[in-house]
């Protein structure tokens, strides 16, 4: 209904179903780590994704930085669930490993995903920089005028926005404001990992000259896996929370937010950004 107008007609909505992520090294059962609800499509990327910045394959466990550009290395192959025992066999993923999967860091950390809120139990702030690589510090350096056309780059690229509504967006731009890939999902932080775990298929991370541009607030979660996968600068449309900004404060990443029009808020390490044009 429309005002005083009546129309009866089809409405085209995003899918939402479950995902359980299930892990094993060489001669082992699936170990399930997660369930989440997402919107169906590239569930290898989404499972690689989460894997990677929830610091499940390989280093940063005991103590030290995880090698997130060995992410690729420690993943063997990837299947689904079996079709003769699943009416949805898209709905269970199992991401075989080279080395043997350590099923104590799953009993340590208490993995509950929904679309909404990412990761809920998670452990604090030191944690998470446990398990972040330093970013470098300083570079890159991005022009103003760079950053302000993210917005509109990243909702031409949103294919599935267009039709429903209902999705959020993660992209990721070169530092002159090519995009490089996008991804689109009913949780902003799956829609993260299908973007991360796009960027592990291809060996490129750590993601140290790339901008990540998502389409809602930024949570502690968003910083999070941006820091995980070494990406340097976060910008978002929306406001960012007060964890968010104390994490990326403490992991050197530069936070952006409020990117609309011709205007964005910078919460920390504004040195990345380049505002000469504005100082004389």
């Amino acid at each position: 209904m429309r005002g005083s107008e009546l129309v009866v007609r089809d409405d085209l909505v995003v899918g939402e179903e479950p995902l359980e992520i299930r892990v094993a090294g060489p001669r082992q059962q699936p170990v399930s780590v997660a369930v989440t609800m997402r919107t169906p499509g590239n569930e290898d990327e989404l499972a690689i994704g989460f894997l990677t910045t929830e610091g499940l394959l390989g280093g940063g466990s005991g103590g030290e930085p995880g090698n997130v550009g060995a992410a690729h290395a420690a993943i063997a192959g990837v299947e689904y669930g079996d079709p003769g025992f699943m009416a949805e066999p898209d709905d269970a993923i199992v991401v075989r490993l080279t080395k043997r999967f350590d099923a104590s860091k799953i009993a340590a950390r208490n993995f509950v995903a929904t679309a909404s809120c990412g990761i809920c139990g998670k452990a604090s702030i030191d944690s998470v920089a446990v398990r972040a690589e330093p970013l470098p510090k300083g570079l890159p350096v991005v022009a103003r005028s760079v950053i302000l056309t993210l917005p509109g780059r990243l909702r031409e690229a949103q294919a599935a926005f267009e039709r429903t509504g209902g999705l959020h967006a993660a992209g990721l731009f070169e530092t002159d404001g090519r995009l490089v890939a996008v991804r689109e999902d009913v949780g902003r932080h799956n829609a993260l990992d299908k973007l991360i775990g796009s960027r592990v298929k291809v060996r490129e991370l750590p993601l140290w000259d790339r901008i990540l541009m998502v389409s809602g607030r930024v949570s502690f979660e968003i910083v999070q896996k941006a820091a995980i996968a070494g990406i340097p600068i976060i910008c978002a449309v929306s406001a960012p929370s007060d964890l968010a900004i104390r994490l990326a404060d403490r992991l050197g990443a530069t936070l952006v937010g409020f990117l609309r029009d011709d205007g964005f808020n910078v919460y920390s390490h504004d040195g990345r950004i380049d505002l000469r044009d504005l100082l004389g």
